[in-house]
């Protein structure tokens, strides 16, 4: 299908936006809507995917229709956060809230568990990644474990872009890269379930077919045709998890090419030509047939400055004027921005925040540029990572909301010595649907005709030497300070069971 308007929906972890497009990538509407997630208990983080994820897409979806003006759809594209796991029952109903990604840290002890039956180097060479609070797997052994009724009536495996277009085609099915996600579930180099390790973590569950998030997996059935008002038969894709739909709105591509999501949790992929597994790492299969990737996410970044913003009644305007008055460095303020742990590359689910240096002399204007400092010492951090393991050393695009404004992308430029280019769509995973779905209905959009490079930031010499100094410090205070972490992340574990 050459001719019609595409649909792009994004379910991200405190909002949800979808775009309508053309063939050519011009935006004729977009629309947001915000959500909770809940957190229940300390380390726990869910999703009602009735009320969250359903009803978001539908208002959405019906209000972006209003822009059509008449034209007809060509398709629709869906991701979402992930991985996470949704048991649902043979209709697809969903059986209790889904458990969220990494910043989900409830399955700490089954994380142990299946490394030590399955071997971390094993688990690292056929799945590609050590298993964490971001694996899957260990999240099944929880649930059968502390929630027996629910897995026994598990007949269903959901993430939130799977749901989606099961509730919209009844297709039961899953893309390659969401499913290179489940460790220890897939096998990287196969590119299929690795069963045998399947069953030994998630007994008796039926898994999803497979396809890549450019494939067609279904069309719209009446039913969702009714409850959505979109044309019944319009063709659906796989979809995939959010931050490769950004990725591939950006034209990170190209083995090298490097994306860095400026989000609620900062994320970063580097496209590779071949699997090069990395302990600190996440590799897993890429958007595209043929493809890999680097992945790296830190636990929290937006939420931190977020928090920052709540607790002190400022404004993020307010907040970003007062911090760009502050000399790199923040005037002897460094921070580990590990609020909810930390994911790549130390999988330490126990981390927890530090702000050191702290007088009577600072500011809130330091605080939130230690804040973002923080932050970019943790993305190079990373980059230093993906270079270990041999990863490329191509172009950088910044993406996300964080990416406006321009003074946190200026600050990771100077912490990581690296340009960054900035495009004109920067909050894209939704756009980058609509590009995927142009994909599975036979167009190859131009991604520099779709979303061209709008800005270069470049790094400041001077701050990158006073960063430098700071960035060796950063990497000094977490091994100084991880054994009272652990004790203070245990304490407040205990206190939140108590209050339970």
């Amino acid at each position: 299908m050459t001719d019609g308007l595409l649909l792009g929906i994004d379910i991200g972890t405190s909002s949800s936006k979808g775009v309508l497009v053309t063939r050519r990538g011009d935006i004729l509407a977009r629309a947001t809507r915000p959500h909770d997630t809940s957190y229940p208990r300390p380390g726990w983080a869910e999703h009602d995917a009735e009320t969250v994820w359903w009803q978001d897409f539908v208002a959405l979806t019906r209000e972006l229709l209003g822009a059509a003006d008449g034209r007809p759809l060509a398709g629709l594209a869906v991701s979402g956060i992930g991985p996470v796991l949704l048991p649902a029952d043979a209709e697809g109903r969903p059986l209790r809230p889904a458990i969220l990604y990494g910043v989900d840290t409830r399955a700490h002890r089954e994380i142990a568990e299946l490394t030590g039956e399955l071997g971390a180097e094993s688990i690292v060479e056929r799945a590609g990644t050590a298993l964490s609070s971001q694996a899957v797997g260990p999240k099944w052994r929880w649930l059968a474990r502390h929630e027996p009724g629910v897995y026994e009536r598990t007949r269903l495996f959901l993430m939130a872009s799977s749901y989606l277009v099961h509730r919209l085609t009844g297709e039961y099915v899953l893309d390659h890269h969401s499913a290179s996600q489940c460790d220890p579930m897939y096998d990287l180099r196969a590119g299929e379930w690795a069963t045998d390790w399947a069953e030994r973590t998630a007994p008796g569950i039926a898994l999803p077919r497979l396809l890549w998030p450019t494939e067609i997996a279904g069309t719209i059935t009446a039913s969702a045709a009714a409850e959505t008002g979109l044309p019944r038969g319009l063709p659906v894709t796989a979809g995939t998890i959010d931050a490769w739909a950004e990725a591939a709105s950006v034209g990170v591509r190209e083995p090298g090419d490097t994306m860095v999501m400026y989000g609620t949790t900062m994320f970063l992929i580097q496209v590779l030509a071949d699997p090069r597994p990395h302990p600190g790492l996440w590799t897993t299969c890429g958007a595209f047939p043929g493809t890999y990737s680097l992945a790296a996410g830190m636990a929290t970044s937006g939420a931190i400055t977020d928090w920052l913003r709540r607790l002190t009644g400022g404004d993020f305007g307010d907040l970003v004027r007062q911090a760009a008055g502050v000399p790199a460095g923040s005037r002897g303020l460094l921070m580990l921005p590990y609020f909810a742990g930390e994911r790549t590359p130390l999988f330490d689910p126990d981390a927890r925040g530090v702000i050191a240096g702290l007088t009577t002399s600072h500011g809130l204007g330091e605080l939130y540029r230690a804040t973002l400092e923080g932050i970019a010492y943790g993305v190079r951090h990373n980059l230093e990572a993906m270079r270990a393991s041999g990863g490329g050393a191509g172009r950088l695009v910044a993406v996300g909301g964080g990416t406006q404004g321009g003074l946190w992308t200026r600050i990771v430029s100077d912490v990581t010595g690296t340009e960054q280019q900035v495009p004109t769509e920067t909050v894209g995973a939704a756009f980058g649907d609509a590009l995927l779905a142009a994909v599975a209905t036979g167009a190859d959009p131009d991604v520099g005709v779709w979303n061209p490079v709008a800005t270069t930031v470049r790094p400041d010499p001077a701050r990158m030497e006073v960063y430098g100094e700071f960035y060796q410090r950063y990497r000094a205070l977490y091994p100084s300070t991880v054994d009272i972490a652990h004790f203070l992340a245990a304490q407040h574990r205990a206190a939140g069971a108590a209050g339970a």
